[in-house]
């Protein structure tokens, strides 16, 4: 049976993939993914290269998709721990240094496309990368027999090595219409930034939101602090929302990357550190909007 793999960089899809739709770097956080349209743009290069109506001229099946990326302390975020429960997915972290570098990421795509040519697991291996250090790993495999089919993001010329280029089998590259069908940046409502004192008013009727602060919240922060949870609630996309909800099915508490954000606001709202009650009263608040937000959410 002939089967493929797809390697993805997620470093360069990020890093790229922002430039195609805005003309610069932008930062990860304000970039949003939909992961299985993202998926779906894969397995249409992956039908292209090793289809039927491919040079070859015999189609092969997916063996699974390999995403790597850096992870804090060896953690994965939110948005990679949902990715992780996909469907034929197969989530390789490498770490993030304390200048916010990815590292390791590179050895781990070398070794599985090492590996898997040597077991014999793979003819064929769709990789999106840029970074000539895979290059090592793509004439190892290709030894072994393997064909490499390079896919780069608009301008891939400017974003991948020359060298790895010239040793892929074929090249394609995505262009910024088709970067856009999984990756946008997270909107900001059309007159500016939310401000939380903007967004102080009575929550929808039939909402299980309390209209007075919480047993035990400090007086004088409360209405700061519930003003913050749904600007920030606000701001947030239906995608998030939805994951927000998938992740609350299965486990407790504010995802680390939402919950760093949060504190981070509520801390510039009432100008100190939030004390223990207070970061558990605006988490509550938080995730109540976000039980709210996802109701009107079909």
């Amino acid at each position: 049976m002939r089967r493929y793999a797809v390697c993805v960089d997620a470093g360069y899809l990020f890093a790229q993939g922002s430039v195609a739709l805005t003309g610069i770097k932008q930062r990860r956080e304000i970039l949003v993914i939909d992961p299985a349209k993202a998926i779906e743009e894969l397995r249409a290069v992956a039908s292209r290269r090793v289809g039927p109506q491919s040079s070859f001229g015999q189609s092969a099946d997916l063996l699974r998709i390999y995403w790597y990326d850096g992870a804090l302390g060896f953690r994965p975020t939110f948005e990679q721990e949902q990715l992780a429960h996909l469907d034929n997915v197969k989530l390789r972290l490498g770490f993030i240094n304390s200048a916010g570098q990815q590292k390791g990421v590179d050895s781990l795509i070398v070794t599985d496309l090492i590996e898997l040519a040597r077991l014999g697991a793979i003819c064929d291996a769709i990789l999106l990368s840029g970074d000539e250090d895979v290059r090592v790993g793509v004439q190892i495999a290709q030894n072994y027999g393997v064909r490499i089919h390079l896919l780069g993001i608009a301008p891939s010329r400017g974003s991948q090595s020359k060298a790895l280029l010239q040793e892929a089998d074929t090249t394609s590259e995505w262009d910024a219409a088709t970067v856009g069908k999984f990756l946008s940046l997270r909107s900001v409502p059309a007159n500016g930034p939310v401000s939380a004192a903007a967004v102080v008013t009575p929550p929808p009727v039939g909402s299980a939101m309390p209209l007075s602060p919480k047993p035990g919240a400090t007086p004088a922060a409360a209405a700061d602090l519930q003003a913050v949870a749904k600007a920030f609630a606000v701001q947030l996309t239906d995608g998030d929302i939805k994951s927000l909800m998938s992740y609350w099915s299965t486990q407790r508490g504010v995802p680390p990357e939402f919950d760093r954000r949060l504190l981070a606001k509520s801390r510039d709202e009432i100008g100190r550190e939030l004390d223990a009650t207070e970061r558990r009263f605006v988490r509550a608040e938080f995730m109540q909007e976000i039980k709210v937000r996802a109701s009107s959410i079909s």
